[in-house]
């Protein structure tokens, strides 16, 4: 089972990152092969915080290469990021679980340059509700 906390780790980091990865569907299936539900969530929220980690370190160094050609955003669109961070604040943080915009919320932060503390305990919390929701939703399904 070692293998499969492993895999559920490694699955909820990369969720956590640009890459597109369902670590839920991997947390289900753990919980349907009989996996301590408390370590389960606690392993899914450790791997796709640190995850996010990833995204907010990207986000602290970023803007050091605005003013090459190859960089990505508008000097607009990072604009527009920061007003909208600095609108709803960091507790929106909270909400980098969503699938649609969490990571993009985690990218902010390291451009707001966000505590990292403070950033580690909301989105920590954030991600471990959703997983606990998993756990109890897992229960719905028929299998």
């Amino acid at each position: 089972m070692i293998g499969g906390y492993l895999g559920l780790f490694g699955s909820a980091f990369l969720a956590a990152t640009v890459l597109p990865f369902y670590s839920e569907v991997v947390l289900f299936a753990l919980l349907r092969q009989g996996g301590d539900p408390l370590w389960l969530v606690a392993t899914a929220t450790l791997g796709n915080t640190l995850g996010a980690v990833v995204n907010w370190v990207l986000g602290r160094y970023l803007l050091h290469f605005r003013d090459r050609r190859w960089f990505y955003f508008s000097r607009d669109q990072i604009d527009k990021a920061q007003r909208w961070f600095q609108r709803f604040g960091y507790w929106t943080l909270l909400l980098a679980w969503m699938p649609v915009g969490g990571d993009a919320l985690t990218l902010i932060a390291g451009i707001m340059r966000v505590r990292l503390w403070v950033f580690l305990i909301l989105v920590g919390l954030g991600k471990g509700v959703r997983y606990v929701s998993v756990v109890y939703l897992s229960d719905w399904v028929p299998i």
